[in-house]
């Protein structure tokens, strides 16, 4: 991690045909995480990859597994994604009904403990659940898709959950359309993590994905 900033490209713009050469390629090239976006078809639309993806992948790195639960019944998959080999585990705020209980039970499980906010769910929602949290995740997008246009009202969100959060060790992360036009906003108004699914991927191979880390990070840093 250079200047502060974590970059964290998710595998869900990657060729799923072969993940694993994916993921060792985005190591080399610089990330610091590895973002995976997990969805179960009823949260959200889209259908990805569950825990056995992730632990069969789990050799190929030693960087930090973000893992995204993009999905209706987090409670009941916790155990299996902690075992798979996730360090970070964030789930919906939308999705949990006892939302304080989950977040302590991700920590129980070894894990650091996100929240993530759909771009509609205001920043206060998580207010009294900040002594539970080591990461706050807000969707700049609609989840479910990859590739979609940023949404430019979440960066008032990004500077409130700033404000909210100072004076703790809470990880802001960013997620849906983070390019090099973005990058710079979102850091300016209080991300320290950026999730980039398309923007890293549409390089070719190694050397091209090393290049789109070094761009949005020096775009970021900007």
């Amino acid at each position: 991690m250079a200047d502060g900033i974590i970059i964290a490209p998710s595998i869900l713009a990657a060729d799923f045909s072969r993940l694993a050469e994916e993921v060792s390629a985005v190591d080399r090239a610089g990330a610091d995480w590895v973002h995976l976006d997990v969805m179960d078809g009823h949260f959200v639309p889209n259908l990805t990859f569950g825990p056995p993806v992730i632990k069969a992948l789990r050799h190929v790195t030693g960087k930090t597994f973000d893992s995204h639960l993009m999905v209706s019944n987090p409670d009941a998959l916790l155990d299996a994604y902690a075992d798979a080999g996730s360090e970070i585990i964030t789930v919906h705020a939308e999705a949990c009904l006892h939302l304080d209980r989950t977040l302590s039970r991700i920590r129980e499980l070894g894990c650091r403990a996100g929240v993530s906010l759909n771009p509609h769910t205001p920043a206060d929602f998580v207010s009294h659940v900040l002594d539970r949290l080591d990461l706050i995740l807000v969707m700049t997008v609609n989840p479910g898709f990859g590739g979609q246009a940023f949404i430019p009202a979440m960066l008032e969100k990004i500077a409130t959950l700033k404000a909210i959060t100072a004076g703790r060790d809470i990880i802001i992360e960013v997620d849906g359309g983070i390019t090099l036009e973005t990058a710079g906003d979102v850091v300016a108004a209080g991300a320290t993590a950026l999730v980039a699914g398309s923007a890293i991927f549409k390089g070719d191979g190694e050397d091209g994905y090393r290049v789109n880390i070094d761009a949005i990070r020096a775009a970021a840093a900007s």
